[in-house]
């Protein structure tokens, strides 16, 4: 199985018309995903070439999707178009909305995701400023490399793009049911918790490697979810133990205070939750390996 993205997904890229858009959507349809158009306000009617296929571009997300059945869609539009975009595609009521643009300002964020809770929560956001969702073998939806990695037996949620990566790259022999790359702004669609409880729900998933960051409490409250209700092995990894305090590292939502979002307390709360928490990411594909191995066939 996969999680959030499979092989039926029908995709449409918002601002396919654009640099980035054409070129990931290259990427995407190179990676086996079932890419059947693009949106582009005031650009209806035309086509895009783009790796070996045309796809048509539509005036609406609406129209896309009662064109195309599209139940999935990547956004590549510019930061102040993003909030424009991520409602559209919520009021036309599509399933995913992977949004990949960087640098959307937080009270955007904060207005599209009370609009997406409003109508019920029927649109799952998975970013922004995220890396999007693979499930290896099936489908891609954002800017993920399909070939580091193969289908396999493990799930990854994770804040960093960079990290997303190296870690698939380092368990490329095991492989992945689905990664996904959640963001690091500090208002998110999909959350850790959203991955974690995916992840115990899959069948094919059978060790969780989380991917954390200073700042915030995202990863604390993901431990004393595990606790809870995760009764898979997780592995997980915080990115910046040299951060100094006070200082924005990275990622907008990164920000240490104090012990308040170091990478130290969130460590300390992930391992009391059970989960072995790797000192590098290395170390970490290495703890996934070894919890996988004493796992009872």
């Amino acid at each position: 199985m996969a999680v959030f993205l499979t092989e039926a997904s029908r995709i449409i890229v918002q601002g396919m018309t654009g640099a980035e858009g054409r070129k990931h959507t290259a990427r995407m349809l190179a990676a086996g995903s079932d890419v059947v158009g693009g949106v582009t306000p005031g650009k209806g009617g035309r086509s895009v070439e783009t790796g070996g296929r045309t796809l048509p571009v539509f005036d609406s997300v609406a129209d896309a999707m009662a064109r195309t059945g599209a139940d999935t869609t990547v956004v590549f539009v510019p930061p102040k178009f993003a909030k424009g975009a991520v409602v559209e595609a919520v009021d036309a009521g599509i399933g995913l909305c992977v949004v990949i643009t960087e640098g959307i300002p937080v009270h955007d964020t904060a207005a599209f995701w009370a609009h997406a809770l409003s109508t019920g929560g029927r649109t799952r956001i998975i970013g922004p400023n995220c890396p999007g969702v693979i499930s290896p073998g099936k489908s891609n939806a954002g800017i993920i490399p399909a070939d580091i990695t193969g289908p396999g037996r493990i799930g990854l949620v994770s804040k960093s793009g960079t990290l997303t990566y190296q870690l698939m790259y380092e368990l490329r022999d095991i492989g992945f049911s689905t990664a996904v790359g959640i963001g690091g702004d500090p208002i998110i669609g999909t959350t850790h918790i959203d991955a974690l409880a995916a992840f115990e729900a899959d069948p094919q998933t059978e060790l969780i490697v989380m991917i954390g960051e200073i700042g915030g409490d995202a990863e604390e409250r993901a431990a004393a979810f595990v606790t809870e209700y995760v009764s898979k092995p997780v592995v997980g990894y915080v990115a910046g133990f040299t951060a100094p305090e006070g200082r924005t590292m990275g990622h907008a939502g990164a920000i240490v205070s104090g012990s308040s979002g170091s990478a130290a307390a969130k460590k300390e709360a992930l391992e009391a939750a059970g989960v072995k928490v790797g000192k590098t990411p290395s170390d970490t594909a290495e703890l996934a390996r070894a919890s996988l191995a004493q796992l009872v066939p």
